[in-house]
This record gives structure tokens, C-alpha cells and sequence, in this order.
């Protein structure tokens, strides 16, 4: 059969641009897109970038029918995109013309071939380029300086260094090696030989005599300045230096040593400018056929207040590299937690951490605890060390220097990708799966009394600072050697739940529908059956991701949680002060690996609320649950295929069906050399303070106790503190005490007014003029007033002060002005303030201390 000769022309120049290196961008005189080709849907790729009047420049990465094409700019001097886009009014003209046919008449001409390239362009994105941000903290260079008293373990250092033959000079300060547990892994024969890892990062010094000998150029790129080499040209390209090194510095005599020193490291640099998501996904799977790490310590700002995930080209490469790296056994990403946790910020904000496909790696420091730095979030998998409580992370620097002040979780995460080099070495047939099991299995529990952590339903703790714990490479090793193959991937995902018809179709859109957040928060459930999972060839249960449509004028003031059927709480979005974003969430989703291993069985609940804060609102609009984990049957497994919807609401049936272009807004983010605090090093951490606290039950105003409370629910609580519990009594005993003598003393009174005859009848007002309150004034405090009593007097009567000693049995002066009382304070076991707070006068201080007191004394 013989193809013709339009089609073979087109797989040639496939094939061409396949095989080629990517080409260099100009964005000041060309506009750049990607276009996904639909092959089968009838229309050739020539066909549709002729009707786009663009000009084809590459396939994008290893992404099959993904293609960037470029169209040049009327005033190449302007801004992209500040004039009309002629491209996406094409393709808008498109649209129209192919809309305009009826199922009465079939569709001819210009609006058959209308319709014909439309349904074969899948996908169509402006290219804009932005800005990543790296995860690393201050740099200082300085030459190798020699073995320094004081280091951490000196001892057991230079052992290993006698042992082993090393002259590093800087090995014995470099503590987080022997921390991590590695040294016991070198003395069985492993160091990480015939593994490779790519830092995706600002580029690598390749020419440095630490890496030189261990550096991997065939899969190394630069995609900023689309050359060859990854050659770090900015005054502060030395971050992707220093990560590199913490891999696979070599053993000699320049500065210290990598995890894994006999493992490659390749450059791919996307950290220096700005670069577009096309870009960022060739760089994802740059290699990704011999490369079997991708270590990445970057990510969307650490403010606080962003929140951003991987676009639907990024997303592909994820997909890809998991599915295809590696010859099918996938890619291993590791991504750094971020260092953003001052500001409030959670790693589950971050779309590229709280993905499925990422080892999301948070910090602990030398002292093995949690750095203020380091973000926390329930899509946290390990700890590594890195920089705070004194230490810093010593590695390699540019230009034949060394570091003495790398850090940040930018740090933590190249400390667990030499780990994995290590494992990969004696286990290469392992898949990017069968790493995160591992993680889950032998990562170490770290600061047990840590209130964080919290058990999971299978018995084991979690923590969102800590994850399932801090790396242990000796431990990970040795559980890897026997380690089964876990069975290929399996997912379930139910349809979305609307609220109340909540509604959201277009990405940028408006939601409708709903239910308003209101004061305790919203919940709404779904309930999984066996059958479900029998249906979906479903056996056990890995990460769980929940898709949130929730509108609100301050997007940092909602909460959002999911619990299991087996009662365990996951923490999915905590308040964020310096959130005040008014676009919610439209379609964001979470991760957690809170419920690694947990029967799925029953009803999961989603509760999303609010602070309640004055002038601002929210509604719910509806959430989507999905389970992903592995199959019962290996040989029914089928291949995932991203869909171009999952932001909609309500989802479709089949969102892999959908084929609906879209183009992509502008994002610009600043460029800072740290996303780190200058004290990360030397900041004390923390093992006392839980990342989320459990939110306190609001409080109720009933009536009716419950069957196991009586009335005084809360005895309990006074019990627990003695000092509460005695004071309470004390105050009871005095109290009782003082009526007793009031009513006595009231009673002694009554009989002298009976023995006054009736022209000596005194009224009342003149008896309490001159002096101290009378018995009526007294009862009339206790609030009571006889009915027939004058309004006038009886407010007269409520307003007035009382001394703390007014029933002393001094009498008062006989003569003279009255006297003036004040409330003075009294010693600290002087009871009378809680006597006197339960006076209807007791609502205010007269100004001279005497409520502060009191209260102060409680």
C-alpha cells in the first residue's frame, strides 16, 4: 500500500523535528503556541497550522502530537500580546464558521473544512513566558577551607573518611550524610554506579573539578538560552551547582562528596528567565529514557498567597514521563515541599507538590527538628535534612568553590533523589511507585511527642510537618532488596458532587449555584461500595485528590477537610492570612497520602469553612473525589489518559471525550535568588506545635444535658486543674459564707426599724445618704426590688458601688459628708472581686485598677 504522498511528507518532517535539538525562541518578533494535533479526526497537521497562519517550529519535548508553532508579530517592538491576536482570532473565526450548520443540511465547503480542522486541533495555548522560583536560601562562596574543629560527628567522620579513602576536606562537616544513615550503604558496594539524575534547576558547572567526572551531557539542556550545555551564566546560577553536588560530587580533594558519588547528574537549566510551559515540559522529560530522576527545587512563590499548578501541557509531561520513562517503569520526580511556611503557606497550594507523581520532600534540620521554614501539608511523603538549628548543608559550588550555607528544602529534596540513586543501582526495575511504597514503609519516625502526628488507619502515624518520616537510606536499602513489584496503577473517580446545582464551564468563569458557607462550615458526602471497586478493578487504596469548586472574597479565609470512613481526618487547606484572593477555587485539587493503605469502603465526608470574617463570604459549589492505587487484576490494568475538563463542574461521563481548545492567561512571577529567611541556618526548630490544630467544637446554647453529661458537662475540666477546682469551692464556701451573715445582720435590722415609733419613720433615700448602704439597698443589689418601687429609685439603687468590706459592723460616722468608696485592690486569696462580679453594678472598672486585678487573680 502506498501512502500518499501529502501524508508522507508529513511524517517525514515529524520524524525531522523529532530528532532534532529544540530551536532557539525569539519572543520579541515572533508569538508562540502549542497546538495538540487530533491525527485521526481528519484533518493533516499542515492543514491546520496553514488555516492558523502559523509556521510549525518543533514537537514539544517527547510529547507525542503536542507541536509548537510561532507566528510573527505586526510591531515586533510591542509587548506579546498587547495588540489583537491574529492567531486566536483565526481560530475564533473557525468556531463560528463551523457553528453556524444545521441538522438540516449537511455542511459544505469552507464550513465542512471549518469543522474538519476544528475537530482536529485538540488543544490550542498562547506560549507566555514565566518566571520558576528557586528553593534555596542566601549563597556564599569561599575556597575549600580545611577540616574545622566542632563539626557534628568528627569522629565517626573521619572513621568512615579512614576507612573509605577519602581526602574531601569538607566531608567531615558534612553532617546530613551520616545523618541520612548513607555511610552503611557505601560499605556494602553502593554508590549510586549507572544511575542518572537530572536537575531540572538554573543550570550546572559542569567544568567544576567535584562534578566534572560524573556529569551526563547527551541529557543535559539549557532551555533558557536554547544552547547545548547548561553552562550557569548569572552571578547566581549556583543553585542547580549545589544540588548536583549533594548527588554525586566525586571523591577527591576539592570540597565533600554526594549520597550517591558514583552516580550522573545532567543539567537542564529553566531557572535563569523566564520560559513557557511548552519549554517546562520538554524540560520535565528531557532524557527521560535514560534519566531516572528528575530532582526539582523550585516551584510557584512561597508567599503565602499564591497559588498555582502545572498547565495542561506541564500535566502531559508528567503523565508521559511516569507512563513512558525509564522504558515504562516511570520517571521519579522529586519535588522540593517549599520554604514558604512563616507566610502561612502549605504545600498543598502548590500544584506541583501536591501532585501524584511527585515525592514531595519537607526539611528537618541538624538537631532533627522542624524548621519554621518548611511548609506542611497532607501530599507531604518524607523529611530530609537540611539547613537550621546552627547547620547548614555543605556541598559544591561554582567555579572549583564550596558552600557552606545551601539549604531550604531545596536542600531536603536532592538529599532524597541520592537516596533513590542509590536504591536504583540494586533495584533498577523498580517504578516510580514502587519508590513512594517505599517511603511510606521504612521512613522513620522523628519527635514522637510531637503533637502532629496522628494515626492513620492502618496503625501507622502521619504527619503533615514530617510526612510518614525522615529518610533513612540504610533502612530504605535493605527493605528494597526483597521489595515485590506493586501491581500497575488503578483510579477511580466518581462524577463531581454539585451543591445545590453549583455550576463552573469555563476555566476562568464565573461559578452559579451553591450553598453559602455559613458559621461551622458545610459538609457533603459520598459513599463508596464494594462494587465500585470491583468495577474499577480496584484494590488498594494510594493517594486520594479532591477537586473543590468554592467561591469566596478571601480565598486564605477558607478551610477545607476530608474524612474517611475509617474516621481519619485529612487536612487538605488551612487558613491563609495573607490570601486575599477573591477568585476562589475553580476546580483546584488537593492530595493526600494520609490514606495510604485504608479500606475505602464507606462514606467520605468533605467539610469546607470559613473564618467568618466580617465584609467577607463564600459558597460551595461542588467537590470531585479521586482514588488512585493499585489494580486487582494486573492484566485488565488500562493506560491513563489526562482530560482537558477535570475543571468542570458538573464533569462529564467520559472527560477524556471532551475536546475543547484552550488558551492560557499571562502569569508573571518576580525572580528572587531565595525564597528563604537569612536565619534559615541558624533559626532554632520546633517539635512542639501541631501544623493544623484540631478546630475547638463551637459552642452550643441548649438547655438539655446529654445522658453521660448531667448538668455541669464541664466538671471535668475543673477537675483536671486543681487550681481551678479548689478556687471554684473556696469562692462557693466564702460566698455562702458572707450571705449568711447578711441575712442575719438584715434580720437584727428588721427588729430595730419595728421598735421606731411613727414620727420617727426615716425614708429610705436619707437612710442611705449617710453612710453605708441599709438592708433594702442590699437586697435591692441582689436584684430584689420590691414591685411598687419607684423606677427612679430602683436604677439609683442598681448603679451604686459597693466597698468590698460593706458588711463590716463599724457604724458609720454621724456626722460629716458621706464617705467616698472605692474598690481597692486586696491581697491575691481576697475573694471578694467574684463576689462582687455577680452584682448588676459589676460590668466596669471605675479606672483605678481594681477589675484588672481581679481579674488578673482568677
Amino acid at each position: 500500500m502506498r501512502l500518499p504522498l501529502q501524508l508522507l511528507l508529513a511524517l517525514l518532517i515529524q520524524q525531522c523535528f523529532c530528532a532534532s535539538q529544540p530551536a532557539k525562541r525569539s519572543y520579541t518578533t515572533h508569538d508562540y503556541y502549542v497546538l495538540e494535533h487530533h491525527p485521526s479526526a481528519g484533518a493533516t497537521l499542515n492543514e491546520c497550522i496553514g488555516e492558523l497562519g502559523v509556521e510549525l517550529v518543533e514537537q514539544v519535548g517527547e510529547l507525542q502530537n503536542l507541536w509548537l508553532v510561532r507566528s510573527s508579530k505586526l510591531m515586533p517592538s510591542v509587548s506579546p500580546r498587547t495588540v489583537s491576536d491574529r492567531v486566536l482570532g483565526r481560530f475564533e473565526n473557525l468556531v463560528t464558521l463551523a457553528g453556524h450548520s444545521t441538522s438540516l443540511y449537511p455542511r459544505a465547503g469552507r464550513q465542512a473544512r471549518a469543522h474538519r480542522i476544528l475537530s482536529s486541533i485538540k488543544y490550542l495555548s498562547p506560549q507566555i513566558p514565566r518566571q520558576r522560583i528557586k528553593r534555596d536560601g542566601s549563597s556564599l562562596e569561599r575556597a575549600p577551607p580545611p577540616v574545622t574543629p566542632g563539626d557534628p560527628q568528627p569522629k565517626a567522620s573521619e572513621i568512615i573518611a579512614e576507612r573509605l579513602g577519602f581526602v574531601d576536606p569538607l566531608f567531615t562537616e558534612q553532617w546530613h550524610i551520616h545523618m541520612m544513615n548513607v555511610t552503611g550503604v557505601w560499605e556494602m558496594g553502593i554508590m549510586g554506579e549507572g544511575v542518572i539524575t537530572s536537575l531540572v534547576d538554573d543550570g550546572l558547572d559542569y567544568q567544576s573539578r567535584d562534578l566534572a567526572e560524573n556529569f551526563d551531557a547527551d541529557n543535559s539542556y539549557d532551555f533558557n538560552d536554547h544552547t547545548d550545555l547548561p553552562t550557569p551564566v548569572l552571578s547566581n546560577d549556583n543553585h542547580g551547582t549545589r544540588c548536583a553536588g549533594q548527588i554525586a560530587a566525586v571523591k577527591n580533594d576539592v570540597c565533600g562528596v554526594g549520597l550517591a558519588y558514583k552516580s550522573k547528574v545532567a543539567g537542564v537549566r529553566i531557572l535563569s528567565g523566564p520560559i513557557t510551559d511548552a519549554d517546562e515540559a520538554a524540560a520535565l522529560n528531557y532524557g527521560l529514557h535514560n534519566v531516572s530522576i528528575f530532582s526539582c527545587s523550585w516551584g510557584p512563590p512561597d508567599d503565602g498567597r499564591s497559588m498555582e499548578a502545572p498547565g495542561y501541557i506541564i500535566e502531559k509531561a508528567f503523565v508521559n514521563g511516569i507512563q513512558n520513562g525509564r522504558d515504562g517503569k516511570g520517571s521519579i520526580y522529586v519535588f522540593a515541599s517549599g520554604n514558604g511556611a512563616a507566610q502561612g503557606d502549605q504545600c498543598n497550594f502548590d500544584g506541583y507538590t501536591n501532585s501524584i507523581y511527585s515525592v514531595t520532600v519537607s526539611a528537618v534540620d541538624f538537631k532533627g527538628l522542624h524548621p519554621y521554614y518548611s511548609e506542611p501539608c497532607s501530599a507531604n511523603m518524607v523529611v530530609a535534612y537540611s539547613s537550621g538549628s546552627g547547620q547548614h548543608i555543605v556541598t559544591t559550588d561554582t567555579h572549583n568553590k564550596c558552600s557552606d550555607t545551601h539549604g531550604g528544602t531545596s536542600a531536603a529534596a536532592p538529599n532524597a533523589a541520592g537516596v533513590f540513586a542509590l536504591v536504583l543501582q540494586v533495584r533498577p526495575d523498580l517504578t516510580w511507585r514502587d519508590i513512594q511504597h517505599l517511603c511510606v514503609k521504612t521512613a522513620r519516625m522523628i519527635n514522637p511527642e510531637d503533637p502532629d502526628w496522628e494515626p492513620m488507619a492502618s496503625g501507622q502515624m502521619y504527619s503533615y510537618k514530617y510526612g510518614f518520616g525522615k529518610l533513612d537510606a540504610y533502612a530504605y536499602i535493605q527493605a528494597a532488596q526483597d521489595w515485590q513489584l506493586v501491581k500497575p496503577q488503578a483510579r477511580f473517580h466518581p462524577p463531581a458532587i454539585q451543591i445545590d446545582n453549583g455550576t463552573l464551564l469555563t476555566e476562568d468563569g464565573d461559578m452559579e449555584g451553591g450553598q453559602p458557607i455559613i458559621p461551622g462550615g458545610l459538609t457533603s458526602s459520598f459513599t463508596v461500595t464494594q462494587d465500585m471497586l470491583d468495577t474499577h478493578n480496584f484494590e488498594g487504596l494510594e493517594h486520594v485528590t479532591v477537586r473543590v469548586w468554592i467561591s469566596h472574597t478571601k480565598r486564605g479565609d477558607v478551610e477545607v477537610e476530608l474524612t474517611s470512613p475509617g474516621g481519619v481526618r485529612s487536612v487538605l487547606a488551612a487558613k491563609r492570612d495573607g490570601d486575599h484572593a477573591g477568585t476562589g477555587f475553580r476546580g483546584w485539587r488537593f492530595m493526600s497520602v494520609k490514606h495510604w493503605g485504608e479500606n475505602m469502603i464507606g462514606t467520605w465526608t468533605l467539610k469546607v469553612s470559613d473564618q467568618s470574617s466580617e465584609g467577607h463570604s463564600g459558597t460551595f459549589h461542588g467537590w470531585r473525589l479521586m482514588f488512585w492505587g493499585s489494580t486487582i487484576d494486573p492484566t485488565v490494568s488500562t493506560t491513563y489518559a489526562l482530560p482537558l475538563s477535570e475543571y468542570q463542574l458538573p464533569s462529564t461521563a467520559n472527560d477524556d471525550a471532551i475536546n475543547i481548545p484552550t488558551s492560557t492567561s499571562s502569569k508573571s512571577h518576580p525572580k528572587p535568588t531565595s525564597g528563604l529567611p537569612d536565619d534559615h541556618g541558624t533559626a532554632e526548630g520546633e517539635a512542639s506545635k501541631p501544623a493544623f490544630p484540631s478546630p475547638s467544637a463551637p459552642a452550643t446554647a441548649t438547655m438539655t444535658p446529654t445522658p453521660d453529661e448531667g448538668w455541669f458537662s464541664d466538671m471535668s475540666n475543673l477537675v483536671s486543674s486543681q487550681k481551678w477546682f479548689f478556687g471554684a469551692i473556696g469562692a462557693v464556701v466564702l460566698f455562702g459564707v458572707g450571705a449568711g451573715v447578711f441575712f442575719w445582720r438584715r434580720r437584727v435590722k428588721h427588729r430595730a426599724y419595728a421598735a421606731l415609733s411613727a414620727g420617727d419613720e426615716l425614708q429610705m433615700s436619707s437612710v442611705s445618704r449617710q453612710g453605708r448602704p441599709r438592708a433594702k439597698e442590699l437586697y435591692d443589689a441582689f436584684g430584689e426590688v420590691s414591685d411598687d418601687e419607684d423606677a427612679d429609685e430602683e436604677t439609683r439603687l442598681r448603679g451604686a458601688e459597693f466597698h468590698s468590706g460593706f458588711l463590716d459592723d463599724d457604724d458609720p460616722p454621724s456626722a460629716g459628708p458621706a464617705p467616698v468608696y472605692r474598690d481597692e485592690p486586696r491581697g491575691e486569696h481576697d475573694v471578694t472581686p467574684d463576689v462582687r462580679s455577680a452584682s448588676p453594678g459589676s460590668g466596669s472598672g471605675s479606672g483605678d485598677g481594681s477589675w484588672e486585678h481581679a481579674s488578673q487573680t482568677r
